[in-house]
């Protein structure tokens, strides 16, 4: 059975499994945004930074890549995937309905927020993200880095992000 995984944040630029086929895809009834404090990966317990989420809001979409795993690599992909997103169990790990730029319908493994988990920090002003975004490092790297990577390559493929254009302008005034 294909696999499909739906990314819409640092998937689209550092999946870490192989990918057979990379499409274009909608995700109805989320939102992405700087939803989800980081202790991890970009940030630390005293500093957090934030990272990506999908927040369930109603009459939202999100528009991401459809990510169809190579054949053969489901098991370890799911391992890989687990491993990496629910290391705070602020993601919770779903099978969604996207739907695919060509028009075809898929079935993709999704990691949204848990609103009621402790992480979740919905709602944020956006100066105030730049704010923490320019200053949090974690054990992945700059929180910057992971905003730039994430904005640079939406806007490669396509699906420019008005949000993460402005947090990445007023990041680099800040760290300036």
């Amino acid at each position: 059975m294909t696999m499909w995984v739906f990314g819409y944040g640092s998937l689209l630029w550092n999946p870490g499994f192989p990918v057979a086929r990379r499409e274009v895809a909608t995700l109805q009834g989320y939102a992405r945004s700087f939803c989800m404090s980081s202790i991890h990966h970009r940030g630390t317990e005293e500093n957090p930074g934030l990272v990506l989420a999908l927040d369930a809001i109603a009459g939202s979409h999100c528009q991401g890549l459809a990510l169809c795993v190579a054949a053969g690599e489901e098991s370890a992909t799911l391992d890989y995937l687990r491993e990496r997103e629910l290391v705070s169990s602020a993601y919770l790990e779903r099978d969604l309905p996207v739907a695919l730029a060509s028009g075809e319908a898929v079935t993709a493994v999704t990691y949204v927020i848990d609103p009621d988990h402790v992480q979740y920090c919905g709602g944020m002003e956006l100066e105030k993200q730049a704010q923490i975004i320019a200053r949090a490092v974690g054990g992945r790297g700059p929180n910057t880095e992971y905003l730039y990577n994430t904005a640079e390559h939406l806007a490669e493929i396509g699906l420019g992000d008005a949000e993460l254009e402005w947090l990445m302008t007023r990041v680099r005034q800040i760290t300036a």
